[in-house]
């Protein structure tokens, strides 16, 4: 199945070509994305399967062979992040269409919207699959040239701001990557990432140790860590609740996706392992507390994406198989779990107006669907069991107490702290914004008082919503959707854990990634 591998790349691009050019047609534009992004799932879910049973599947594009040319791979790893963000994109492509037809867009929608959102899906995908650096870069710019247009529609005073401070920090990031390429093209002649396992071992630790530095911190900025994050939680919530979605649960898990790659195959022995572990620790705790300290949904739900970036990076600081095998589980618990919660968000501003949580109030009376829909995934974040929050959770404090460094019980301590600011702070919001009294200024059925709306609800059958403010079906199943996939993860946990395992393993040995792209020995 080799020739399987560029399609979640070539799909989405092909697509979004078509799109344009089906521009003031958008009932075709949709069905092209949608059937697009389901024959991307389909594709990636095929490509996990065979990567499980043969191995990294590897392909040289263009007929060149590597490290001449461009070579795709896709191991355990990389399908199972194409498998989780091809699920995330088309589920929240289901949620845009629902928003653009309940508000009357769908037929003079924003021309550029579909091309510009399956852009976005082939250079997540494009990253995930890149077996060179130079690639890699590539997919970065991709995804993040489709975001900036993204964010920033409707050209509102408030997005034209945040975006500008999207752009600027994202150059920067991209900058440092792109002089980060050529010190190391420069040291070693290539950039294919099987044939710098070699070459990069034969360098000088201080001169590896250099290389490396300036990868992670391009890797952090995209990641969001911190110290180098303040510049999302002023971003993501000013953008449309589903922009806002992908851009939460996957633009920075390709940065810490890169940071695993590279860390484990380009740069195995843990020279910087414990800074990673500090900068895991300051991720966790300052985020959380600033999450802490939010009075919107949105800037909420953006300060625990922050803090809960800390635990990947715990994982992955580790340098062990458990820890980073419990790493790779958590990313694909995060990547759906923020997702759905901030679809979530999108309803609740949708039914109460806002997502400030002084002006909101009663939705869990008025909206009990939507209560059902934010609580799941709630609990999930906050890692109460069964759910798969608390299993990842689980298996990273297991990592850290294995470890038995006092570094490494620090950050199960702090993991610790934490997962309880996360359930305090959701907590918050649930009282706040569905258990109290509705807010008076909330939005009401044809003037009729907020207490009143749980009647009308009945009156008209329709459990996420009186009229006048009715929550579109197409958003309400898109986000249930998300919601069934996030408790799936908790069911097949097992064989979840099973490949983060194996995916953790391969990494560390390093040789069946090097060996897929050069079955004949590296030259």
């Amino acid at each position: 199945m080799n020739h399987l591998v560029p399609m979640p790349v070539v799909m989405p691009l092909l697509g979004a070509a078509l799109t344009l050019m089906l521009a003031g047609r958008p009932r075709a534009q949709r069905w092209v994305s949608l059937t697009v992004l389901t024959a991307t799932v389909v594709v990636s879910a095929l490509l996990l399967v065979r990567s499980t049973v043969d191995g990294p599947l590897v392909v040289e594009v263009g007929g060149w062979v590597a490290p001449l040319g461009i070579v795709l791979v896709a191991d355990q790893l990389a399908a199972l992040m194409l498998v989780v963000s091809a699920t995330v994109t088309l589920c929240v492509l289901v949620y845009s269409i629902g928003q653009g037809m309940a508000d009357g867009d769908e037929e003079t929608p924003l021309s550029v919207y579909h091309p510009t959102y399956l852009v976005l899906t082939a250079g997540v995908c494009n990253a995930f699959l890149s077996g060179d650096l130079f690639n890699l870069y590539v997919g970065f710019e991709i995804l993040l040239v489709a975001s900036y247009v993204l964010l920033t529609l409707g050209s509102t005073e408030t997005r034209i701001r945040a975006g500008t401070t999207y752009v600027v920090v994202s150059l920067l990031s991209s900058l440092i990557f792109l002089v980060a390429i050529g010190l190391v093209y420069s040291a070693t002649g290539t950039l294919n990432l099987a044939q710098l396992v070699g070459r990069l071992d034969a360098l000088p630790d201080d001169l590896r140790l250099v290389l490396q530095g300036m990868l992670l911190l391009a890797f952090g900025i995209k990641a969001a860590v911190f110290p180098l994050s303040a510049w999302l939680p002023d971003s993501y919530p000013t953008a449309p609740a589903p922009v806002t979605a992908v851009f939460a649960g996957l633009l920075t898990k390709v940065g810490v996706y890169a940071t695993i790659r590279t860390e484990t195959l380009l740069f195995p022995g843990g020279r910087t392992a414990d800074l990673l572990l500090w900068v895991a620790g300051l991720t966790m705790l300052v985020g959380i507390l600033g999450a802490v300290a939010q009075s919107d949904i949105k800037r909420l739900l953006s300060f625990t994406l922050i803090s809960h970036i800390g635990y990947m990076l715990f994982g992955v600081g580790l340098t062990t198989s458990l820890g980073l095998a419990a790493a790779i589980f958590y990313v694909v618990h995060h990547i759906t779990i923020q997702t759905t919660l901030f679809l979530a968000a999108g309803l609740v501003e949708r039914r109460g107006g806002s997502t400030a949580l002084d002006r909101l109030g009663g939705l869990a009376r008025l909206s009990p669907l939507l209560a059902v829909l934010f609580f799941v995934p709630a609990l999930n974040l906050a890692g109460i069991p069964p759910f798969s929050g608390f299993l990842g959770k689980l298996g990273l404090v297991q990592a850290g107490v294995d470890d038995g460094g006092p570094l490494a019980w620090a950050l199960v301590a702090a993991g610790l702290v934490t997962s309880l600011l996360t359930l305090y702070a959701i907590a918050r919001v649930w009282n706040l914004a569905f258990w109290r009294a509705p807010h008076p200024d909330m939005p009401t059925p044809e003037g009729a008082p907020a207490r009143g709306a749980d009647d009308a609800d009945r009156a008209h059958g329709d459990p996420a919503g009186p009229p006048g403010v009715l929550l579109p079906r197409l958003m309400i199943a898109s986000t249930a959707a998300l919601v069934v996939f996030g408790l799936a993860l908790t069911v097949v946990a097992g064989p979840l854990f099973d490949i983060s395992t194996d995916a953790a393993d391969d990494l560390l040995r390093r040789t069946p990634y090097v060996e897929a792209v050069y079955p004949e020995g590296t030259p």
